[in-house]
């Protein structure tokens, strides 16, 4: 009876490090294409119009509020006032209030800088560059699309590594 008993302890214990094993593998999903990417700021431009500014950086920034999924999430940056200030972060509230204009990635490279320039002659681009990945904890390419909507950037990434 003692040997019955230890045998369901230890297979609740085997199927609980399973199920957390999965649930950490799901927050990096390696299958993430660029086009979800755009998908995710389609979908978050068209909320932005539909809801107004202040309700979509809200939602924007809640991990509950359907436009942060593990490693892919929506940054949000001030387009008018020549500092890309964020406004929104789905995984770095930190982030939000601070000039991005000059910040370069691992690597050096001043993508905020080059994606600026872009937007000012249209409204959407894809940019790429090493930056961490929130899942991982470690320096990884990425890949996003950013479209300009109003006097915001609104953009998503994934990570092609």
């Amino acid at each position: 009876m003692e040997y019955s008993g230890m045998r369901k302890v230890l297979s609740i214990c085997l199927a609980l490090f399973a199920l957390f094993g999965l649930a950490v593998t799901a927050s990096a999903d390696p299958g993430r294409t660029p086009e979800d990417a755009k998908a995710l700021v389609q979908k978050a431009a068209a909320f932005f119009k539909s809801e107004g500014k202040d309700k979509a950086l809200a939602a924007f920034s809640d991990p509950k509020g359907g436009f942060v999924d593990g490693d892919l999430y929506l940054f949000v940056m001030d387009a008018k006032d020549g500092k890309l200030t964020m406004l929104a972060h789905g995984v770095n509230k930190a982030l939000v209030g601070k000039p991005q204009i000059d910040v370069k990635d691992a690597e050096g490279k001043a993508f905020n800088r080059e994606m600026a320039a872009v937007l000012e002659k249209g409204n959407e681009t894809w940019m790429t560059y090493a930056w961490p990945n929130p899942a991982t904890k470690k320096i990884a390419p990425k890949k996003s699309y950013v479209v300009k909507v109003g006097d915001v950037v609104i953009g998503a990434g994934v990570y092609t590594n």
